[in-house]
């Protein structure tokens, strides 16, 4: 999410120079980039990609014809054949995968209206023409965001139906138009609100947390009831830091399913209030630093106060919190941290790629 956050936020500045977009729309066979990856590129630097780096260069040539002419232009990249390094791409994933690169020019409507549903935090949904009879429909855009504000250009209007229900079923799709001429390929793609993390505990521990989130795009909130702690000269890379008591900082913010949460202030007095306040919200992930006799402890001493935590509450509160990489180093608990939230969040276990029986990015 960070590289589309990038992109965007350079798409949504007034008046950039002519630049080339370049979005990856679907994907036979293997491919390292799925299906809404993207390459900007303009004004001599790049932003994204849409492989591993081998099909960059040859992007790069075609995007600067685009950005001269003006006209879009759809290309698909076929290496699941045996001569695939001779004619020059040498992916080596045997997939096929189909592109279209745009220019873009006076800003780009489409994109101010995604970066504002994520600012709002809201979901959204773009389209995109990939495959057309006439190259004058290729590049065509619209979007729509979960709070109802839309942006069309053209005939994007006619790709209403198809951006309903990328929202509605939150999930990405390729289909026929039957409403534009031709009944060119279109993407849909889904872009949930970003995610949010919530880092309870402002100690130097939670520093480098709060760096690795934020450069994998997470929106990090730091809240800790110790002021001299909870600055933001301390944590620059959080959307915000806030000091307050636990129980109120912890009510502060409006749970999701895209809401992670972990507990690490180092002290106990401070811990058990806020597991009291965190374990009924519907997070995505809660977890705790620090032993398991210790969670333990907090748990019992919360029944005996009267609040029993339920199973699922159990079964969503991960303490100790983290993989077990052998982390000691601030740095590497931080990995570990976050690999467990990408592991909980993709349904997945953790276990070494090697040892997946299906596919490495599913269905």
């Amino acid at each position: 999410m960070k590289e589309l956050h990038s992109i965007l936020a350079r798409l949504s500045r007034p008046d950039p120079a002519p630049a080339g977009l370049a979005t990856l729309c679907r994907v036979g066979g293997s491919s390292y980039r799925r299906p809404g990856a993207r390459l900007l590129l303009g004004g001599g630097t790049r932003t994204g990609s849409i492989s591993g780096g081998c099909l960059e260069d040859d992007v790069l040539l075609r995007g600067e014809k685009v950005v001269r002419s003006g006209l879009a232009q759809a290309v698909t990249y076929d290496t699941t054949a045996e001569n695939d390094l001779v004619w020059g791409v040498g992916l080596g994933c045997h997939g096929v995968v189909d592109l279209v690169i745009e220019r873009l020019t006076d800003g780009a409507g489409w994109a101010e209206c995604l970066q504002g549903a994520f600012e709002r935090r809201v979901d959204a949904a773009t389209a995109v023409v990939f495959q057309a009879g006439s190259p004058a429909a290729l590049g065509t855009r619209a979007a729509l965001t979960a709070d109802g504000r839309t942006w069309a250009h053209g005939d994007g209007s006619a790709l209403a139906a198809g951006l309903r229900a990328a929202l509605a079923g939150k999930c990405s799709q390729q289909a026929q138009v039957d409403g534009l001429p031709g009944q060119p390929w279109v993407f849909f793609e889904y872009m949930p609100r970003p995610e949010r993390l919530l880092i309870f505990g402002a100690g130097n521990d939670a520093q480098p947390l709060c760096e690795l989130a934020a450069g994998l795009g997470y929106l990090v909130e730091v809240l800790d009831p110790r002021p001299a702690y909870a600055t933001p000269e301390r944590f620059p890379a959080a959307a915000s830091v806030t000091a307050g008591a636990p129980a109120e900082l912890a009510a502060r913010f409006a749970a999701d399913e895209r809401t992670a949460a972990v507990v690490m202030t180092h002290h106990y007095v401070h811990d058990r209030p806020l597991l009291r306040a965190l374990l009924p919200l519907p997070l995505a992930y809660l977890g705790l630093l620090g032993p398991r006799q210790r969670a333990g402890k907090i748990l019992a001493d919360l029944a005996a106060d009267g609040f029993t935590a339920t199973p699922e509450m159990r079964a969503r509160l991960h303490a100790p919190v983290g993989l077990d990489l052998g982390a000691t180093s601030p740095e590497s608990v931080a990995l570990a941290i976050l690999a467990e939230i990408t592991a909980v969040r993709s349904g997945r276990d953790g276990r070494p790629l090697r040892e997946r029986s299906g596919t490495i990015h599913g269905d």
